[in-house]
């Protein structure tokens, strides 16, 4: 990171191939990443452990997307005022909506480049990339 300390970023995703592709390019960029497999496993590694960027998947078994970022935007800062990035399949403008409606600060629709994800999640940790 440009600024000397790893930012950790937390992503919630169910697919196994998803967080290991963006563990991959966000380590190589210098991020320290922590993974949960649905919205329930993502408020007890929050709970447990600082981080500075949550990256989610709105799809995923026993507590989507949704209702993860309604949940942790009830909870006391830092959980409730931490950047979320959703980053989904669902591109219909709803969809989005409603994710920024829930606490979502960006919304990207899958397939995205390790570039571009990179480059978003060091806007959203507020450190300088490239």
């Amino acid at each position: 990171m440009a600024d000397g300390a790893a930012k950790r970023v937390l992503v919630i995703d169910d697919a196994n191939l998803v967080r290991m592709y963006y563990r991959a390019a966000l380590e190589k960029a210098g991020f320290e990443v922590g993974e949960a497999l649905n919205g329930l496993e993502g408020i007890e590694r929050l709970l447990e452990t600082p981080f500075d960027l949550m990256i989610v998947d709105i799809n995923m078994p026993q507590m989507d997307g949704l209702t993860f970022l309604r949940t942790v935007r009830t909870k006391g800062p830092p959980v409730s005022t931490m950047p979320a990035l959703v980053i989904s399949t669902e591109s219909e403008p709803q969809r989005i909506a409603a994710a920024m409606a829930a606490g979502a600060n960006l919304y990207l629709v899958k397939p995205l480049s390790e570039q571009a994800l990179v480059e978003y999640a060091s806007l959203l940790c507020g450190v300088a990339h490239g």
